[in-house]
Parts: C-alpha cells; structure tokens; sequence
C-alpha cells in the first residue's frame, strides 16, 4: 500500500476521535513528508487555529530529527501550547509504512484551559489563608518558567505557520545562554547550532540564513558548525 494511501485511512479517524470526545478535543493529521504543509486533515481546529496545509510542531519536527519513532509507536500526555495562551494535554500516534519508516502522526490535542481555570477558582475559594499564601509565592515563583498549571513542562508549540516556529524555536534557544550574540565565542554559537540541529530546525527552508542573522554571523560559518557536527 502506497504511504498516501496508508495516511488516507486514517483520515476517518479524525472525525471519529473528535465526535466521541467533543468540541476540546482537537484532532491532527501529518503528513511528515512535507513540514511545510504537514496537515493534511483536522477536526475542531478552533482549539489553534491551524488548517489544512500547516506546518508540523517543534515537537514534530524534533521526533523527526531524532527518530525517536523507531523505538516508540507513540507518546502520551506531554504538554502543548497554542499561540493564543491555551494550555493543552496532548498524545501523538507514529504512523509508520511497512519498513517501520515514519510516513505520518495522528495527534490529540485536548485543551485544559477551562479546567485550569476552573481549579484556579476552587483553589482560591477552598483554601484558608496560610495555604493560600504559600500558593500565591509557589505560582510567583514558577512564573517566568514555562511551565502550566500542573508544573509540567511545555513540549510542544503549536504555531500557525513555519516561520513563527522557526523564530520561536531559535529565539529560545539563543535566550537560554544569556549572552548577547556580538558577545558569545565561536563555543557558544557552536553550542546554539547543536541544539538546533538536534530539534530538527535546520529541515526547514531558511533556517541557516536565519539563524546566521540571529547569531550576527555568516551562512558559510553556520554550515562550518553544522559539518563539525556531522
């Protein structure tokens, strides 16, 4: 069975998820062959805002790099976010051909945000005054982390185009050595472009130029770095 065909039949699926679990409940299907326009079918998409022709996440992209499929068929539970602030809870299924090759991802995305905010009222209004306080400096303390309400780290991003996931996945990984890039060593920039490579940034189209321009470097020194790690 050709992979187009294989993907086809899952499309059912999609429609089907989404009824039995209901309007939070968004459902996506990848076509990984194209990250540019991974999406091929989606139910509920008012949870991201994302249509048909989509990119593929960070996430995605990252399980793509590192084939991490080849010793999963799927992942559970892992939080996600979408561009407009909703916090998800998210399961991705590996859609593989007859040579255990990724071809696909059917993910689930069940947005939490209601229910966060929900807890957050019935927190504020069950406690008594002791515990509420020490509440009030554990959510002051965890604020400039990305973190959702259960302290679970953010995965996954689901933005609406590729070049917003391009620049957010860049911007982090520069903002995570607090260095100004006129000021960091060949080391530090060195150490940036693994960390791309690894999440899989540079299948995208224009990544190097792009990340050449945010590290105030040439494209030649980005493809230096890239070939070192080889």
């Amino acid at each position: 069975m050709a992979n187009n065909e294989i993907l086809k039949s899952y499309i059912p699926l999609v429609d089907f998820i989404a009824g039995i679990v209901g309007p939070f409940c968004e459902v996506v299907l990848h076509d990984v062959s194209n990250v540019e326009s991974s999406i091929i079918a989606i139910k509920n998409s008012h949870i991201s805002g994302r249509k048909v022709g989509g990119p593929l996440t960070d996430l995605g992209i990252k399980l793509l790099n590192d084939k991490e499929y080849l010793t999963k068929d799927y992942l559970l539970n892992y939080s996600a976010k979408t561009v407009d602030g909703k916090i998800l809870r998210s399961s991705t299924y590996f859609i593989k051909d007859l040579n255990g090759n990724l071809i696909g991802m059917l993910c689930i995305n069940v947005d939490l945000t209601g229910a966060l905010i929900a807890r957050e009222f019935l927190n504020n209004f069950i406690m008594d005054g002791d515990k509420k306080a020490e509440y009030d400096f554990e959510k002051k303390e965890n604020a400039n982390s990305e973190r959702v309400e259960n302290n679970s780290e953010v995965y996954e991003h689901l933005t609406i185009s590729l070049e917003d996931l391009m620049q957010t996945m860049i911007k982090k990984a520069i903002s995570e050595v607090d260095i100004p890039p006129e000021r960091m060593s060949p080391e530090e920039k060195m150490s940036i472009v693994q960390k791309l490579n690894q999440k899989g940034v540079f299948l995208i189209k224009g990544a190097v130029t792009e990340v050449a321009k945010r590290l105030k470097t040439s494209e030649n020194t980005i493809y230096r770095y890239l070939n070192k790690l080889e």
